[in-house]
């Protein structure tokens, strides 16, 4: 019990130490889904997941297809009830984001819906901490057709879970005691993990600036 109260819940070891493999399903679901697990750490939680799984640190075994089930099945289900959620509540969601990097983040998701249309836009959120929980609800709140939301939410939530799960494991089982470098190496895979979304600004303003001339 004290070992609980103790949880860091910004710690994927932590999380991870505490719950297990369910731990990733809540985890995500709660990211995802509710405006309030903005800040539960999605990324470093997957890589560790995927890395604990191949190296079994710390006496922590996972395996691997039950990890690779449960972040998909929490990051799939997560962002269909955040945008049932945003249907529901319509521009009164906005409100709701009362907290700055709540704020910060929807106004980021308003600005990939009006760069890139809904299907990138989906995709791309995925990759951004914040971002891929507010957007969810917005995209529901701007009434994004509910197939082209499933598909591309589907998309993009299978790559970044299957991706970074399978980075972590193929570290842990590739490079041996990785393990005891966990914090710097998450960091260096959250840095990856939005190289997707600068190539793609990076595209745009290429663009945009070969369009003004």
């Amino acid at each position: 019990m004290a070992h609980v109260l103790a949880l860091n819940p910004l710690s994927a070891t932590d999380l991870l130490t505490s719950f297990g493999t369910f731990g990733i399903l809540v985890v995500l679901f709660a990211e995802t889904g509710l405006l309030i697990g903005f800040f539960l750490p999605g990324d470093s939680l997957l890589f560790t997941a995927g890395l604990l799984s191949a190296t079994g640190a710390g006496r922590l075994h996972l395996s691997l297809p039950w990890v690779l089930l449960a972040a998909a099945a929490g990051a799939l289900l997560g962002a269909q009830v955040g945008f049932v959620i945003g249907r529901r509540a319509g521009t009164a969601m906005e409100s709701r984001a009362n907290h700055p990097r709540l704020a910060a983040g929807m106004r980021r998701a308003e600005d990939l819906f009006t760069r890139y249309g809904p299907a990138k836009a989906i995709v791309l959120a995925r990759f951004i901490p914040v971002v891929r929980t507010v957007l969810n609800p917005l995209a529901g709140a701007l009434h994004t057709p509910t197939g082209t939301f499933t598909l591309w939410q589907c998309v993009g939530g299978l790559v970044w879970t299957i991706g970074l799960v399978l980075a972590g494991y193929a570290l842990g089982a590739f490079i041996p005691g990785v393990d005891a470098y966990l914090l710097p190496v998450i960091a260096l895979i959250v840095v990856i993990s939005l190289i997707p979304l600068a190539l793609e600004i990076l595209r745009e303003r290429r663009r945009d600036a070969g369009s003004q001339r």
